[in-house]
């Protein structure tokens, strides 16, 4: 997202090198999140789940769009925005690093004797 403001002053083989990684995320990412909704949720409760997400990921998308108008409106260029959304993506990413790292393991309960 931050190399995309100056892919267009490249040439159409910039913008064409962003779409090709960009679409390649997209792809890149789905199977793996199903993947893991169906593992985290159970296969019945997965697809739901993944629902969910997709709902989620949508709505946080329209609310980025409507700052992104926001920033064109206040400064009358996109480039905030790329650069903004390029930083949120890099935040993102170093978050995931920290997925599961401080989870602390629960003792297994004990059996009752029946």
């Amino acid at each position: 997202m931050i190399y995309l403001p100056f892919a267009f002053d490249i040439s159409f083989y910039g913008l064409s090198l962003f779409a090709v990684f960009y679409g390649l995320d997209w792809i890149a990412t789905v199977p793996p999140t199903v993947r893991l909704a169906a593992k985290c949720f159970g296969t019945e409760r997965g697809p739901i789940m993944f629902g969910w997400i997709g709902a989620a990921h949508q709505l946080g998308a329209a609310i980025v769009a409507f700052i992104a108008g926001v920033l064109r409106v206040s400064f009358g260029t996109y480039l905030e925005a790329f650069m903004l959304s390029g930083l949120l993506c890099l935040i993102a990413a170093l978050m995931v690093l920290f997925i599961g790292s401080s989870r602390v393991e629960a003792a297994p309960e004990p059996l009752l004797a029946e």
